[in-house]
């Protein structure tokens, strides 16, 4: 895996605490399944501006060592699982998030988010 490669999101998503759901902001349901935590904590960070790589580093440093053997293989596994999903997409470069994919659902303003996204023919994905 290329890890100098920039991560995003495509899907919309909320927060929970430290939990993680994905959300369709025309057709919201309370009951939307919780990410589990892997997949929560990579679209969390999903935000076009740091790569594969830093997104390691940044993990690796949340650790006291030793860091987990598999910290690494199971990042890549996250990021493939993912990607296949179409719920996060890599680039060679920055990418600049469309407002409605910037911040938690919480935190849009609802109805300008709806607009955008009907503008730009947005459609969310389900993992």
């Amino acid at each position: 895996m290329d890890k100098s490669r920039y991560f995003f999101r495509t899907v919309v998503y909320a927060k929970r605490g430290k939990q993680v759901t994905l959300v369709d902001l025309n057709n919201p349901r309370e009951d939307t399944p919780v990410l589990d935590p892997w997949l929560s904590l990579v679209i969390n960070l999903a935000d076009g501006r740091h790569t594969i790589q830093q997104l390691i580093d940044f993990l690796k440093s949340k650790y006291a060592e030793p860091v987990p053997e598999n910290l690494e293989q199971t990042v890549e596994s996250v990021i493939i699982r993912l990607t296949e999903a179409d719920a996060i997409r890599l680039s060679e470069q920055p990418v600049d998030l469309p407002y409605y994919l910037t911040v938690p659902a919480e935190k849009l303003d609802i109805e300008l988010a709806r607009k955008m996204m009907t503008e730009d023919n947005f459609r969310q994905v389900n993992l």
